[in-house]
């Protein structure tokens, strides 16, 4: 019996990329039934457009527009929810992923007695065309962060891949759970699922970019460590808390350092210690938007109402964070770096829960 395989693509400004993929994917359809779900992220290049005309000339694709609602690992999620098929292959929609691929790796999870199958662009056999050196250094070392903090998974090469199927039936669970905060689907699978899938690989031939550009920034690498620390962390500490608190120490070094310029210029302690601590603040707010609640993140005058919000917010504990290091520096220890510390330790809690809700109108 033909099995049904659903084919996951997400794509974002990818319209001149999702004619040649379909091209390259629709000869399966002499094996396998085959459903084509692009989800795409209300792209502003006419993606969604394009993909409807394939649509309206193959009945095996289908759109999931998605507005409101961004990330990758969300639209991965979001696909593989909605396929239909006995199995279900995720890849990229950049062309990076040759169809020799896809028939290898379908064919290895359809007669093993595996749960997820891995295309590895580490593995022995595999070839890199289109990676920079730079970056396929950056991939190495991130796999080997990943290596030490899945134990349970140690026998893989390759855990940031974007090139994976797996059958529904046994992963679902675990998919469900996956937190869409992060950039990294398949890291965030194998964390939550605690060794218990099946697992195999299969080597890739890694091809340049048919076009466009790519969307690796510094927000998908900060993403990459959040991950993998609050895997680390046992994932008791929220996701966006740990980036919060990363942040937060960005801000302290702005408090430590502003402190130290103006006491320089002649301020006592006590008067350098109130703009240092805005300007921190400030530096915050900035960077989190960026990193942190980058779904969310505020522009124009949203940015500077943004602010004012977060300024507004976190009045209380500056003023907590002014009291307790000014208190400290005068009842306990005339050390000033000790007495910031205490008072930032005392309000990093509100502002995150705070500012959370407030700020950027998102859950804790």
């Amino acid at each position: 019996m033909t099995k049904r395989l659903s084919i996951v693509l997400p794509t974002y400004n990818e319209r001149g990329n999702v004619g040649p993929i379909l091209d390259q994917l629709l000869p399966l359809s002499d094996r396998y039934e085959l459903e084509i779900l692009f989800v795409d992220d209300d792209s502003a290049d006419g993606t969604a457009d394009a993909v409807l005309e394939l649509a309206h000339r193959h009945r095996c694709v289908r759109l999931i527009r998605r507005v409101g609602r961004y990330g990758l690992s969300s639209a991965i999620k979001e696909g593989i929810l909605d396929a239909t098929g006995e199995l279900v292959l995720v890849m990229d929609s950049d062309g990076q992923h040759e169809p020799a691929a896809v028939a290898r790796t379908v064919d290895t999870l359809a007669g093993q007695n595996v749960d997820l199958v891995i295309g590895s662009r580490f593995h022995a056999a595999a070839e890199i065309h289109g990676l920079s050196a730079q970056r396929e250094r950056n991939s190495t070392w991130a796999n080997a962060v990943a290596r030490f903090s899945l134990p349970r998974y140690r026998q893989l090469t390759d855990y940031m891949s974007g090139f994976f199927a797996l059958r529904p039936a046994t992963c679902l669970p675990f998919v469900r759970k996956v937190d869409v905060g992060g950039f990294k689907f398949l890291y965030e699978l194998l964390a939550l699922s605690h060794g218990e899938l099946r697992v195999a690989e299969v080597p890739l031939q890694f091809q340049p970019r048919i076009s466009g550009e790519s969307k690796l920034d510094l927000a998908v690498v900060w993403d990459l460590g959040v991950s993998i620390l609050h895997t680390l962390l046992l994932r008791i500490v929220p996701r966006r808390a740990i980036s919060f608190g990363l942040v937060g120490v960005t801000g302290i070094v702005v408090q430590l350092v502003m402190n130290h310029l103006l006491m320089a210029l002649g301020l006592g302690f006590e008067q350098a210690l109130p703009p240092a601590v805005i300007v921190a603040a400030t530096s915050n707010y900035l960077i989190n938007n960026v990193l942190t609640f980058r779904f969310q993140r505020q522009k124009g005058l949203a940015l500077v109402r943004g602010l004012l919000k977060f300024l507004v917010v976190a009045s209380l504990p500056v003023l907590a964070n002014v009291g307790v290091a000014s208190a400290f520096y005068s009842l306990v220890s005339r050390d000033t770096f000790l007495a910031q510390l205490v008072g930032i330790v005392v309000v990093f809690v509100w502002n995150y829960a705070a500012s959370s809700r407030f700020v950027w109108n998102t859950p804790q």
